[in-house]
């Protein structure tokens, strides 16, 4: 099983916190060996990092720990293989155009029988189910809208898509367009949200604790959503399942 981590925030947000719990999971406190990534939106662009190599020991999870990269909406994935090879064509979270969007997805799971729907548009570069699932699922929303539709009209068709996929095995998933961070559990994803008044967060992971009341401006809102809770104390609540949650500009709605 791998792990994901995702955020969204009102305001250009650093991740660096979340993210040092994360990739001490893959190789270090946790088993996810098997290689990472990570994609930051700024506006409809993204900026995306992948490595086939354990992200306690990278040296590219290193620089990313220092150096502040600030998003509204981040999806980070660290992997333990199953199916498909270790390589770079393999890891988390995969990207493809469609509407002249960037959409980015990361899996948790398997899925049984996936790679026996036909594809059409979409087609994957590796071998995990997991882009098999998403370039099947872009296949659907191209084949229902010819432009983006609404957000409302966007959630109702993912949530069917998502549902319907998660009949196939484990499915818990973080996904987004640049306008939506997407999160459908049908295992176990746990969100947080961090507003005024901020308090101290402490790492599960590592010896690492941030005061966020000096950080943050009193109007910033933040929504993290983890495999499993990062931090020791502060309130993290479980994701309803079999149920597409969309959260934007860190409110979930």
């Amino acid at each position: 099983m791998c792990e994901l981590l995702g955020m969204t925030a009102n305001v250009p947000t650093d991740i660096r916190f979340s993210f040092a719990a994360l990739a001490q999971r893959g190789g270090g406190t946790g088993p996810h060996r098997d290689g990472w990534g990570i994609a930051f939106y700024e506006g409809r662009g993204t900026r995306a990092f992948h490595d086939p190599q354990p992200s306690a020991h990278s040296e590219i999870a290193r620089l990313l720990r220092d150096y502040p990269l600030k998003s509204e909406i981040v999806i980070a994935h660290v992997r333990r293989a199953n199916r498909g090879r270790v390589g770079l064509e393999n890891t988390h979270p995969f990207t493809r155009e469609l509407w002249g969007r960037a959409w980015t997805f990361a899996h948790n799971g398997q899925l049984k029988g996936i790679k026996k729907r036909r594809l059409k548009l979409f087609h994957p570069i590796g071998t995990t189910d997991s882009e098999h699932a998403f370039c099947w699922l872009l296949d659907q929303l191209r084949a229902s809208f010819a432009t983006l539709p609404s957000p409302a009209a966007l959630d109702r068709a993912l949530g069917q898509l998502c549902r319907d996929l998660g009949t196939l095995g484990i499915f818990n998933v973080l996904m987004s367009e640049g306008r939506t961070l997407y999160a459908f559990c049908n295992k176990q994803l746990y969100y947080l949200v961090r507003q005024a008044p901020f308090g101290v967060a402490t790492l599960v992971d590592e010896d690492l604790r941030v005061d966020f009341s000096t950080v943050t401006s009193p109007g910033d809102r933040v929504v993290v959503v983890a495999s499993n809770p990062l931090t020791r104390d502060e309130i993290w609540s479980e994701l309803p399942l079999q149920t597409l949650t969309a959260i934007r500009n860190g409110t979930v709605v």
